[in-house]
């Protein structure tokens, strides 16, 4: 007869309670069993001293005669120190994730790296942009460059208007000048028939200076 050391349920529903029992192998779970060797109750927090109660000789006299414990008694067995702490197999199958949820994970990784570039960029664009709007406000000046350009433009408009005025003036000093011949030529006969007669009054007195 193999003998094992294993937990028996009780309880109630959705509230268990175990009782940790050595019985035949080939009997039900919940069914008969040779010794009650602790409980263990996994309602109550691990700090609590009723979570686990071990019966030391008993367990240490089943071990003795053979009693295989199960995966769970043998960790709580490992704990207390009554044999070495068995090593937690490796699971092939159910530790790993199925293949949805390895899908539905990488593709979280590609939108993270999507968003992660997507930031770098717009970092990028901000970085360029602050130092455009930095070198934007020298640029100023540009509306008092503009008002020579325009004070270059009325000067250049009176220097093409001011040419005009001094050929007009030309124009009417040589109409002058052309009216002035004719006015001495219209003076001067008149003050040539003039001087004869001023000659002509002018002699009997010189001639009587004379006689004198």
């Amino acid at each position: 007869m193999s003998l094992k050391i294993r937990l028996s349920r009780g309880g109630a529903k959705k509230r268990p309670f175990y009782r940790i029992v050595v019985a035949d192998s080939r009997k039900p779970r919940d069914g008969r069993f040779i010794e009650r060797l602790g409980t263990y109750n996994p309602m109550v927090p691990r700090d609590h001293p009723e979570r686990l109660v071990l019966k030391e000789e008993r367990i240490k006299y089943w071990l003795g005669v053979g009693a295989k414990p199960t995966d769970r008694v043998a960790r709580f067995f490992g704990n207390a120190g009554y044999i070495e702490m068995p090593a937690i197999p490796e699971q092939t199958k159910k530790n790993q994730p199925r293949p949805k949820t390895l899908e539905r994970r990488q593709a979280a990784k590609e939108a993270a790296v999507k968003a992660s570039a997507e930031e770098a960029r717009k970092a990028a664009e901000e970085a360029e942009e602050k130092p455009a709007a930095e070198e934007s406000p020298p640029e100023e000046p540009a509306e008092d460059v503009a008002e020579p350009e325009a004070a270059a433009e009325e000067t250049a408009a009176d220097a093409e208007d001011a040419p005009e005025a001094p050929a007009e003036d030309a124009a009417e000093d040589a109409a002058d000048a052309e009216a002035a011949p004719e006015e001495t030529a219209e003076a001067a006969p008149e003050d040539a028939e003039a001087a004869p007669e001023k000659t002509a009054k002018a002699a009997p007195g010189e001639k009587d200076k004379e006689a004198g």
